[in-house]
């Protein structure tokens, strides 16, 4: 193989597995959001839950305090009756008497339905809060994990980058900005192996002189289609 060509499928094949291990922390980083993201999800519920229960509770005290005035209203016309002297009086303090009475049993069973709100309310929060406790544990032991396989990634990356660079500084700066062009444009692949009369970049068929070129390995030849660098593997 060329020396050129074998310089830069050697950088190549260095770039590529930096290109990997990005990845792999791409991936990790991303499955650590998504589990971020799902405790996120789950402190948020526990807040809507725990918000909705407060006011449950605000409007039970109201309730609570109409009671409270009602039956101190009925105590007080209860306690008039026995000092009305006419019947036409009588029978009006009687009807305040069985209004705050039918209002007193409406406000005794909205009362009833916040306390059963309530009981409700407190049993789905505890539920939501040992859910999100499970998934906190879980998110903050996969951070752990996250960060010990991340710290290893960048060891590799820093142990590959100086082989990479000691491989580099053999190649002339002008290969090195067409390589760089060629793995942008390319996703990162600028030098493939030729087959059998094709490019392995592109899947292309080669010109016969192209090809015969290439197995004499005597100069840095590249696909007409895809502009890769070529080389066949010996």
């Amino acid at each position: 193989m060329h020396k050129k060509v074998m310089l830069l499928e050697e950088l190549q094949q260095l770039d590529l597995k930096i290109d990997s291990c990005n990845s792999g922390k791409t991936e990790l980083f991303e499955r650590l959001t998504a589990s971020e993201a799902e405790l996120e999800e789950a402190r948020l519920l526990v807040a809507a839950k725990e918000e909705a229960l407060s006011g449950v509770q605000v409007a039970k005290s109201e309730l609570d305090a109409n009671m409270a005035t009602e039956n101190d209203n009925i105590r007080r016309s209860e306690t008039r009756l026995k000092d009305i002297k006419t019947q036409k009086e009588y029978q009006a303090v009687s009807r305040e008497i069985t209004a705050a009475k039918k209002l007193k049993g409406e406000l005794d069973e909205q009362i009833s339905q916040k306390a059963a709100q309530l009981v409700q309310l407190k049993e789905e929060i505890a539920a939501a809060g040992e859910s999100h406790a499970t998934l906190a544990e879980k998110s903050a032991a996969q951070k752990r994990e996250v960060d010990t396989e991340v710290a290893r990634i960048d060891a590799e990356i820093a142990k590959i980058r100086k082989e990479r660079e000691a491989t580099e500084k053999e190649i002339p700066a002008a290969l090195m900005n067409r390589y760089r062009m060629l793995r942008e444009k390319r996703q990162g692949l600028a030098v493939v192996e030729a087959r059998d009369g094709y490019c392995l970049g592109c899947n292309m068929n080669l010109p016969p002189q192209l090809y015969n070129n290439l197995l004499k390995v005597n100069e840095l030849i590249t696909c007409p289609h895809c502009q890769r660098v070529l080389f066949i593997r010996q």
